[in-house]
């Protein structure tokens, strides 16, 4: 359950997004990805880091509200933070010791459905090919 539940959790977020049009599917995964990048700063886990990844994961999640590329690669650097704060014991949630493991496992997830476009999956013919047309 501890690999499972973070899997699911990603396809759910997927499954919902894909509920949204274009562009607004778009904008607000920029916006989520901005949270994500700012959701270790109560903790403080990592001290001035924090800050500085901050900064980059704004930037990062500005030019994704024109580019599912950055927004994917927003969600991959949250990846590496929450990998970080686990090898270092800071959880994201610290009465929930896995959850920074857990969001290193669903993060990823959320970046490959973005590196496709972030079609909707609602739309099996436009999901069908955006995958066939991906390198």
């Amino acid at each position: 359950m501890r690999y499972l539940a973070p899997i699911l959790i990603g396809l759910a977020y997927v499954l919902l997004m894909s509920l949204l049009r274009e562009p607004h599917r778009r904008r607000l995964n920029a916006v989520m990805v901005a949270g994500a990048g700012a959701a270790y700063l109560s903790g403080g886990g990592l001290g001035g880091w924090e800050f500085a990844f901050t900064a980059l994961a704004t930037w990062v999640a500005y030019r994704g509200l024109d580019s599912w590329t950055f927004i994917g690669v927003g969600w991959l650097m949250h990846t590496a933070w929450d990998i970080v704060h686990d090898i270092k014991g800071s959880p994201l949630i610290p009465s929930l010791l896995d959850s920074s493991f857990g969001c290193a496992i669903c993060d990823p997830v959320i970046a490959l459905w973005c590196f496709l476009g972030g079609v909707s999956v609602w739309r099996i013919d436009e999901f069908r090919k955006a995958v066939r047309s991906t390198p």
